[in-house]
Protein backbone atom coordinates (compact mmCIF):
# COMPACT_ATOMS: atom_id res chain seq x y z
CA UNK A 1 0.00 0.00 0.00
CA UNK A 2 1.72 3.15 -0.87
CA UNK A 3 2.45 4.87 2.57
CA UNK A 4 2.17 8.58 0.29
CA UNK A 5 -1.37 7.86 -0.62
CA UNK A 6 -1.94 6.51 2.79
CA UNK A 7 -0.82 9.89 4.61
CA UNK A 8 -3.03 12.47 2.16
CA UNK A 9 -5.78 10.28 1.47
CA UNK A 10 -5.95 7.43 3.79
CA UNK A 11 -7.94 9.58 6.95
CA UNK A 12 -10.74 10.32 3.51
CA UNK A 13 -12.20 6.85 2.76
CA UNK A 14 -13.11 3.65 4.51
CA UNK A 15 -11.09 0.87 4.27
CA UNK A 16 -13.17 -1.02 1.32
CA UNK A 17 -12.61 1.96 -0.83
CA UNK A 18 -9.01 2.62 0.17
CA UNK A 19 -8.21 -0.96 -1.06
CA UNK A 20 -9.82 -0.21 -4.04
CA UNK A 21 -8.07 2.95 -4.75
CA UNK A 22 -4.96 1.64 -4.05
CA UNK A 23 -5.10 -1.42 -6.62
CA UNK A 24 -6.63 0.39 -9.59
CA UNK A 25 -4.89 3.55 -9.27
CA UNK A 26 -1.80 3.76 -11.17
CA UNK A 27 1.14 5.69 -10.06
CA UNK A 28 3.14 7.94 -12.44
CA UNK A 29 6.31 10.46 -11.79
CA UNK A 30 6.46 13.50 -14.14
CA UNK A 31 9.40 15.80 -14.06
CA UNK A 32 9.10 19.39 -13.17
CA UNK A 33 7.52 21.49 -16.42
CA UNK A 34 5.75 18.27 -18.34
CA UNK A 35 2.63 19.23 -19.74
CA UNK A 36 0.27 16.38 -17.74
CA UNK A 37 -2.90 17.07 -19.84
CA UNK A 38 -3.38 19.27 -22.24
CA UNK A 39 -6.20 20.86 -24.09
CA UNK A 40 -8.42 18.92 -26.61
CA UNK A 41 -7.37 16.01 -24.87
CA UNK A 42 -9.17 13.08 -24.07
CA UNK A 43 -9.37 12.15 -20.46
CA UNK A 44 -8.82 9.03 -19.31
CA UNK A 45 -7.85 9.35 -15.73
CA UNK A 46 -8.27 11.37 -12.89
CA UNK A 47 -5.43 12.47 -10.64
CA UNK A 48 -5.08 12.00 -6.90
CA UNK A 49 -1.57 14.23 -6.18
CA UNK A 50 0.81 12.51 -3.53
CA UNK A 51 3.91 14.59 -4.35
CA UNK A 52 4.33 18.30 -5.91
CA UNK A 53 2.53 20.61 -6.59
CA UNK A 54 1.08 21.17 -10.41
CA UNK A 55 -0.46 24.69 -12.39
CA UNK A 56 -3.70 25.04 -13.96
CA UNK A 57 -4.03 26.83 -16.77
CA UNK A 58 -6.73 28.34 -19.15
CA UNK A 59 -5.72 29.40 -22.85
CA UNK A 60 -7.59 31.67 -25.09
CA UNK A 61 -8.48 31.70 -28.85
CA UNK A 62 -4.88 33.38 -29.21
CA UNK A 63 -2.68 31.05 -27.23
CA UNK A 64 -2.28 33.26 -24.27
CA UNK A 65 -2.64 32.02 -20.86
CA UNK A 66 -4.01 32.24 -17.42
CA UNK A 67 -3.10 30.77 -14.08
CA UNK A 68 -6.05 29.93 -12.91
CA UNK A 69 -4.79 28.08 -9.61
CA UNK A 70 -2.39 25.25 -8.39
CA UNK A 71 -3.02 21.76 -6.83
CA UNK A 72 -0.88 20.16 -4.12
CA UNK A 73 -0.66 16.99 -2.34
CA UNK A 74 -3.56 15.93 -0.98
CA UNK A 75 -5.56 17.81 -4.06
CA UNK A 76 -7.67 16.76 -7.50
CA UNK A 77 -8.71 19.05 -10.04
CA UNK A 78 -12.12 20.06 -10.27
CA UNK A 79 -11.71 20.89 -14.12
CA UNK A 80 -10.67 17.48 -14.80
CA UNK A 81 -13.40 16.00 -12.59
CA UNK A 82 -16.29 17.65 -14.78
CA UNK A 83 -15.06 16.66 -17.87
CA UNK A 84 -15.00 13.03 -15.96
CA UNK A 85 -18.17 12.84 -15.46
CA UNK A 86 -19.57 14.85 -18.80
CA UNK A 87 -17.13 12.77 -20.71
CA UNK A 88 -15.74 16.09 -22.52
CA UNK A 89 -12.13 16.76 -23.80
CA UNK A 90 -9.91 18.61 -21.59
CA UNK A 91 -10.82 22.59 -21.20
CA UNK A 92 -7.16 23.29 -19.62
CA UNK A 93 -3.82 22.37 -19.44
CA UNK A 94 -2.14 21.30 -16.57
CA UNK A 95 1.82 21.75 -16.01
CA UNK A 96 4.13 19.98 -13.19
CA UNK A 97 5.14 23.13 -11.37
CA UNK A 98 7.85 20.87 -9.87
CA UNK A 99 8.91 16.90 -9.41
CA UNK A 100 5.46 15.53 -9.00
CA UNK A 101 3.52 12.11 -7.88
CA UNK A 102 0.45 11.35 -9.42
CA UNK A 103 -1.75 8.17 -8.77
CA UNK A 104 -4.19 8.22 -11.85
CA UNK A 105 -7.61 6.93 -11.48
CA UNK A 106 -9.43 5.33 -14.49
CA UNK A 107 -12.39 7.88 -14.85
CA UNK A 108 -15.14 4.58 -15.21
CA UNK A 109 -14.81 4.14 -11.57
CA UNK A 110 -15.78 7.96 -11.17
CA UNK A 111 -19.67 7.29 -10.94
CA UNK A 112 -19.58 3.50 -9.78
CA UNK A 113 -17.72 5.07 -6.48
CA UNK A 114 -20.03 8.40 -6.18
CA UNK A 115 -22.91 5.80 -5.71
CA UNK A 116 -20.87 3.38 -3.64
CA UNK A 117 -19.22 5.10 -0.96
CA UNK A 118 -20.22 8.30 0.74
CA UNK A 119 -16.48 9.21 1.77
CA UNK A 120 -15.59 9.27 -1.65
CA UNK A 121 -18.71 11.41 -3.03
CA UNK A 122 -18.19 13.63 -0.06
CA UNK A 123 -14.36 14.09 -1.55
CA UNK A 124 -15.95 14.51 -4.94
CA UNK A 125 -17.65 17.59 -3.44
CA UNK A 126 -15.41 18.96 -1.03
CA UNK A 127 -13.33 19.34 -4.24
CA UNK A 128 -15.43 21.18 -6.35
CA UNK A 129 -16.21 23.48 -3.61
CA UNK A 130 -12.76 24.46 -3.16
CA UNK A 131 -11.65 24.59 -6.78
CA UNK A 132 -14.19 26.91 -7.46
CA UNK A 133 -13.42 29.23 -4.31
CA UNK A 134 -9.97 29.30 -5.84
CA UNK A 135 -11.77 30.17 -9.32
CA UNK A 136 -13.70 32.92 -7.63
CA UNK A 137 -10.01 34.44 -5.78
CA UNK A 138 -8.60 34.26 -8.93
CA UNK A 139 -11.76 36.28 -10.41
CA UNK A 140 -11.57 38.97 -7.62
CA UNK A 141 -7.03 38.84 -8.31
CA UNK A 142 -8.28 39.89 -11.86
CA UNK A 143 -11.05 42.40 -11.11
CA UNK A 144 -9.99 43.98 -8.09
CA UNK A 145 -5.65 43.83 -7.33
CA UNK A 146 -3.51 46.00 -8.99
CA UNK A 147 -0.55 44.22 -10.80
CA UNK A 148 2.15 44.49 -8.55
CA UNK A 149 -0.12 42.75 -5.99
CA UNK A 150 -1.22 40.42 -8.40
CA UNK A 151 2.40 39.53 -8.89
CA UNK A 152 3.35 39.26 -5.16
CA UNK A 153 0.33 37.08 -4.24
CA UNK A 154 1.07 34.95 -6.75
CA UNK A 155 5.00 34.51 -6.00
CA UNK A 156 3.69 33.89 -2.34
CA UNK A 157 1.25 31.17 -3.93
CA UNK A 158 3.90 29.37 -5.90
CA UNK A 159 6.08 29.64 -2.42
CA UNK A 160 3.58 27.97 -0.40
CA UNK A 161 2.66 25.05 -2.85
CA UNK A 162 5.85 24.23 -3.23
CA UNK A 163 6.89 24.91 0.43
CA UNK A 164 9.76 26.72 0.13
CA UNK A 165 10.02 30.57 -0.11
CA UNK A 166 12.61 30.55 -2.53
CA UNK A 167 11.22 30.03 -6.11
CA UNK A 168 13.00 29.20 -9.33
CA UNK A 169 11.62 30.45 -12.00
CA UNK A 170 12.13 33.82 -14.85
CA UNK A 171 10.50 37.07 -15.46
CA UNK A 172 9.45 35.42 -18.55
CA UNK A 173 7.24 32.49 -17.00
CA UNK A 174 5.86 34.48 -14.42
CA UNK A 175 4.58 36.93 -17.13
CA UNK A 176 3.16 33.83 -19.42
CA UNK A 177 1.13 32.70 -15.92
CA UNK A 178 -0.12 36.33 -15.55
CA UNK A 179 -1.25 36.78 -19.19
CA UNK A 180 1.13 40.29 -19.05
CA UNK A 181 4.66 41.34 -20.81
CA UNK A 182 8.26 40.36 -19.58
CA UNK A 183 9.06 44.14 -19.60
CA UNK A 184 6.06 44.75 -16.72
CA UNK A 185 6.99 41.74 -14.60
CA UNK A 186 10.36 43.00 -14.59
CA UNK A 187 9.63 46.58 -13.86
CA UNK A 188 7.31 45.34 -10.77
CA UNK A 189 9.90 42.72 -9.28
CA UNK A 190 12.41 45.63 -8.84
CA UNK A 191 9.59 47.96 -7.00
CA UNK A 192 8.83 44.83 -4.71
CA UNK A 193 12.56 43.67 -4.07
CA UNK A 194 12.78 48.09 -3.47
CA UNK A 195 10.13 47.64 -1.00
CA UNK A 196 11.39 45.07 0.97
CA UNK A 197 9.01 42.14 0.23
CA UNK A 198 11.35 40.38 -2.18
CA UNK A 199 14.80 39.55 -2.90
CA UNK A 200 16.06 39.11 -6.44
CA UNK A 201 19.08 36.36 -7.22
CA UNK A 202 19.88 35.04 -10.83
CA UNK A 203 16.78 32.76 -12.25
CA UNK A 204 15.63 33.11 -8.39
CA UNK A 205 13.41 34.92 -6.09
CA UNK A 206 13.10 35.00 -2.44
CA UNK A 207 9.86 35.45 -1.36
CA UNK A 208 10.06 37.79 2.41
CA UNK A 209 6.60 38.60 2.85
CA UNK A 210 4.88 35.50 3.00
Amino acid sequence: MNDKLKKFYGYLFEEELFKEIDKLGLLKSISQGTIIMDIGQTITHMPLLLEGAIKIIREDENGDELLLYFLEQGDTCAMTLSCCMGQHKSEIRAIAESDTELLMIPVQQMEIWMAKYQTWRKFILDSYHTRMMELLETVDTLAFLRMDERLLKHLQDKAKVNHNDSIHTTHQDIAYDLNTSRVVISRLLKKLEKEGKIEMYRNQIRVVEL
